[in-house]
């Protein structure tokens, strides 16, 4: 695998973080030399005190913050990490992923349930709405 996306989201790079910016929140055509372009934004795998920085310069949150009060708010975030959808969303409403902020956690049986399973990925993403929440998903099934 070359795919910095693909190795992330296989669990191969625990020491790196992704980050997927939407085009409509963050429009910097530079993001392109340090990602992956998908439809409606940029993926970035990168290490992790890199890519910390680089979503607090995007967001102007910082990461581990922002995953903490994510986490409180169980959604669901595609396994390419580009989009979600809002736990918040009802019926006829325009929901969209702002940006997503994940790490990938390898395997641990002490801990046990999906951790015993394989690696772990932990994805945090910003709805439109300003709702915050988290996903979670072994790395052999993405």
């Amino acid at each position: 695998m070359t795919d910095p996306r693909e190795e992330f989201l296989a669990g191969e790079r625990p020491d790196d973080v992704a980050l997927f910016l939407a085009d409509s929140y963050v429009s910097d055509d530079r993001l392109e030399r340090f990602g992956e372009r998908v439809e409606d934004g940029i993926v970035i795998v990168v290490d992790g005190e890199s890519g910390r920085n680089a979503f607090q310069a995007a967001t102007d949150m910082e990461a581990m913050q922002f995953a903490k009060s994510a986490m409180d708010l169980e959604g669901e975030i595609d396994d390419d990490l580009a989009d979600g959808r809002c736990p918040d969303a009802t019926e006829g409403e325009e929901h969209a992923v702002q940006f997503v902020f994940a790490f990938a956690e390898e395997q641990n049986e002490d801990v046990g349930g999906i951790y015993a399973e394989g690696d772990v990925v932990h994805a945090y993403a910003q709805c439109t709405c300003g709702t915050a929440y988290s996903d979670r998903w072994n790395a052999t099934n993405a």
